[in-house]
């Protein structure tokens, strides 16, 4: 998933998308076919070539960011104009972080913070103080039986969230989660980034990469290493704090009831997966 290596003609839109209008194609090719008849005629090559495909890749994503905040900007006018504001939630959130060049990197799968982090926003007229940011460890599990708690609805017990109602009202429980729980197993997939699972308390992380020829872990210490170069699995000095995660990723993984077959035999290729089966066919 590098930048250099991996991005496709259809990543860097240098081919037209198959699920346009015609009205729609009219104005993506305004938009990209003189730019894409410029880098053509320039050939680039090496160190040359990689910039542009970040400068392509950067520039589509912030206009793609720009248009989000425009539109999210009518949502909240039109909920502002018409008097719905005052009884209507409005959140904004995401499935994972982005890489944009970070490690080289875009896309997203792995645990480090660029994509395990997310954002989330919400606006809640008479419940969260407009402006308040709150540095607590909340998922998108949490989402369900929040929306559930509103509407006075009884949450399941076999769900794994918790509703964020009291954190937004800015009264954080006692017991609120102190660590969070990730896990990734599409090997063979998009990118071919390795299986792996971890747990983050948001100072330290722990992170397991396991298969039959795989069996690795790291460790970093985001206050003195947040860009995560460097990592200080079984280094004496953190063996307390290794030890802590290594407990708390077991405890985690039986809270969530993790199978130990991983993973298990419905999403493994052959005819259970007929696209995991195509993936490695092309491999």
């Amino acid at each position: 998933m590098t930048i250099a290596k991996t991005m496709t003609p259809n990543d860097l839109k240098l081919v037209e998308p198959k699920n346009l209008t015609p009205g729609q194609l009219k104005a993506w090719k305004a938009a990209y076919d003189p730019k894409n008849k410029a880098f053509r005629e320039a050939n680039l090559q090496g160190e040359a070539l990689v910039r542009w495909k970040y400068q392509r890749y950067i520039k589509d994503y912030l206009r793609c960011v720009a248009s989000v905040d425009d539109n999210i900007g009518r949502v909240l006018d039109y909920l502002d104009e018409s008097g719905l504001a005052e009884n209507t939630i409005v959140v904004y959130s995401s499935d994972q972080g982005f890489y944009l060049g970070e490690h080289g990197w875009f896309d997203k799968r792995w645990m480090y913070e660029e994509s395990l982090k997310t954002p989330l926003i919400v606006r809640w007229p008479g419940t969260v103080e407009a402006g308040s940011v709150n540095q607590d460890i909340v998922s998108p599990l949490d989402f369900a039986e929040t929306f559930i708690d509103v509407a006075g609805g009884e949450v399941p017990g076999d769900m794994h969230g918790r509703s964020l109602v009291p954190i937004l009202a800015g009264k954080t429980p006692a017991d609120w989660r102190k660590s969070f729980y990730y896990h990734y197993y599409e090997f063979p997939g998009w990118h071919d980034v390795r299986r792996h699972y971890g747990v983050t308390d948001g100072r330290f992380k722990l992170i397991h990469y396991y298969e039959n020829d795989v069996d690795e872990w790291e460790m970093f210490d985001l206050a003195a290493d947040p860009k995560e170069l460097r990592s200080i699995d079984g280094q004496p000095s953190v063996a307390a704090e290794q030890l802590r995660l290594a407990s708390e990723l077991g405890r985690l993984r039986k809270l969530y009831d993790v199978p130990e077959e991983d993973p298990p035999a419905s999403l493994r290729g052959g005819r259970d997966n007929p696209t995991s089966a195509k993936i490695r066919e092309k491999k």
